[in-house]
């Protein structure tokens, strides 16, 4: 760094340790091809659309390239942010100061530091622009996740995700950026000013860490301190031979944080009407003695939900869960939809009885779930007028009362141990195998007399 640098431009190095600092201070001789000094930054000592290109034509789009380099010329050293005219008509291409100012922003930057570029990026002239209208926003978006998708293909860290064998990842990518779209808080005009835009960035996290790891990657900047995020769960136990799984992976980019820690096992896929065939016993099979479970549904109008189960599920006629369930939308859009403390009905499993409803419920009601599947397991119901009471989700599904497309059950959790009760089934009294009953008798005020008699066994054991 030489002592010709401004102010600005020295503070923003401070922000990098002592040993980071030659990295920075190196990039930009290494983009030109080695050539210049790191204090030279004179006429003809700038970088060009084609470096950038070069450097990371094969990362992103060409239009996300573009992007990157309108808002590195249009940024100002001297104000520390892209000026609302730019640079770039005084001095075309990007120079030295221009790349440090930005690298410090992007890698090591505040929300107020970071909102400007995300304008000038999503704007599509030279220059800070008063305000960005949300669709342009959506399409930078677009270009961003797009690429961050193609670096975690290219870069090997698909962590046994296949993409050619899982769902649409240009609609995911649509799907996605429109939901953290969703996040902006707009003028009434529909326009967001650079203090909405910063408001934004704060609160949604995923805008930084996908504008760190594009720039990141893209031109090569190898900290020390900087170990590449998992974007993805790590896959496994998935018979991927002739399967096509209902999730792609912006969707898995966008559930995975969501999940409550101690979710961090791969993921497993343990049923599939792909695989398995049409069969809630099977359905029910996989979701019993693995730990928490992630619910995938594709009714036969195209639309794509589910449910996330924060414990092993169980066979009885009572609710279940805690509050770390919730619901979810996949297509037409992706949203999820936590707990609202209004009750307790987390999750329901039951089958092979007469007096209660059989089949799988998350949410809501008897009769008026946020998601059910019948045990005849070729129709459900996703009822919700206006909301539903436990998660607050609107209805799932195309029709009110769906058809079943597809089913999948994935494994997200460590598998609780197997439960030592498996081995006294043999000893059970009709009141312990079934619940249902035993529910009934406590509804009547009946006395459980077999309960003290298995006291009495465990006492003489």
């Amino acid at each position: 760094m030489g002592n010709t640098d401004s102010v600005m431009v020295q503070k923003r190095m401070a922000r990098f340790r002592p040993e980071e600092r030659p990295v920075i201070d190196g990039v930009f001789d290494r983009l030109r091809g080695g050539s210049g000094t790191s204090g030279d930054a004179g006429a003809g000592k700038t970088l060009q659309l084609e470096t950038l290109q070069a450097s990371m034509g094969a990362l992103a789009p060409d239009s996300m390239v573009r992007r990157v380099c309108r808002c590195l010329c249009s940024i100002d050293p001297g104000q520390a942010a892209p000026g609302k005219a730019g640079r770039a008509a005084a001095a075309p291409g990007v120079d030295r100061e221009q790349l440090v100012v930005f690298l410090a922003d992007v890698l090591r930057g505040t929300a107020e530091e970071r909102a400007p570029l995300v304008m000038v990026m999503s704007h599509d002239a030279a220059g800070l622009p008063e305000a960005v209208s949300c669709e342009q926003v959506a399409a930078f978006l677009e270009d961003l996740i797009a690429a961050v998708v193609q670096i975690s293909t290219s870069r090997g860290r698909l962590q046994g995700w296949r993409p050619e064998q899982m769902g649409d990842t240009a609609l995911g990518v649509k799907l996605l950026a429109e939901q953290m779209c969703s996040e902006l808080r707009p003028s009434d005009q529909g326009t967001c000013d650079v203090s909405c835009v910063e408001d934004w960035v704060f609160r949604v996290s995923q805008v930084s860490l996908y504008l760190e790891i594009l720039v990141a990657e893209g031109l090569g900047v190898s900290l020390s301190c900087r170990t590449p995020p998992p974007l993805l769960p790590p896959c496994g136990d998935t018979p991927w031979k002739g399967l096509k799984v209902l999730l792609d992976v912006p969707t898995l980019m966008f559930l995975a944080p969501q999940l409550p820690d101690g979710c961090g096992a791969p993921w497993r896929l343990v049923f599939s009407t792909h695989l398995h065939g049409e069969s809630f016993t099977k359905m029910a099979s996989g979701l019993l003695r693995h730990g928490p479970t992630l619910l995938l549904i594709r009714d036969t109008r195209g639309h794509v939900f589910g449910g996330f189960a924060s414990q092993a599920w169980e066979l009885k006629p009572q609710f279940q869960g805690d509050s770390r369930c919730f619901l979810f939308s996949v297509f037409p859009t992706l949203r999820v939809y936590t707990a609202t403390g209004y009750n307790e009905h987390f999750m329901y499993l039951n089958q092979h009885q007469q007096t209660m409803p059989n089949g799988l419920g998350m949410g809501g009601q008897h009769d008026y779930f946020g998601l059910w599947l019948d045990c005849d397991f070729g129709r459900g119901h996703s009822r919700a007028r206006p909301k539903c009471t436990t998660y607050g989700s609107p209805q799932l599904s195309g029709d009110e009362d769906f058809a079943l497309d597809s089913v999948e059950v994935w494994a997200v959790g460590k598998p609780p141990p197997p439960a030592e009760e498996e081995e006294e089934e043999g000893k059970k009294s009709i009141l312990n195998v079934d619940p249902e009953v035993q529910a009934m008798m406590e509804l009547t005020g009946k006395t459980l007399h077999s309960e003290g008699f298995n006291e009495l066994e465990e006492d003489f054991d």
